[in-house]
């Protein structure tokens, strides 16, 4: 494959990689935010979780709490692994770039 083919395909994947992290960090910040929510929601009001197409009531806060930071954890995981891999792929076009300008 010609290089200049190589570089188009990384830029490519480097525009992905960076959507993706945008993506991840905008899922990051509405999950801190339900967390945030559900702390700050009096415990003589009811909570409710959309399963689906319908909301049902939540009968242990506690679990909830604990099922939306767990899956905070690995959505923040997610982002270090895209992050790192935007970053090898920006190492890779700086490289292919390089070997282009002689």
């Amino acid at each position: 494959m010609e290089s200049a083919q190589q570089l188009q395909m990384v830029v490519a994947e480097v525009q992905a990689a960076r959507q993706q992290v945008a993506s991840l960090n905008a899922q990051v910040r509405e999950l801190e935010g339900t967390i945030a929510a559900v702390k700050q929601q009096p415990e003589d009001m009811a909570l409710h979780r959309q399963m689906g197409t319908i909301l049902v009531e939540v009968e242990d806060r506690k679990q909830l709490l604990s099922d939306l930071e767990v899956t905070l954890d690995q959505m923040k995981s997610a982002v270090e692994t895209m992050a790192k891999r935007e970053a090898e792929l920006v190492a890779t076009y700086d490289k292919l770039k390089q070997s282009l300008e002689g």
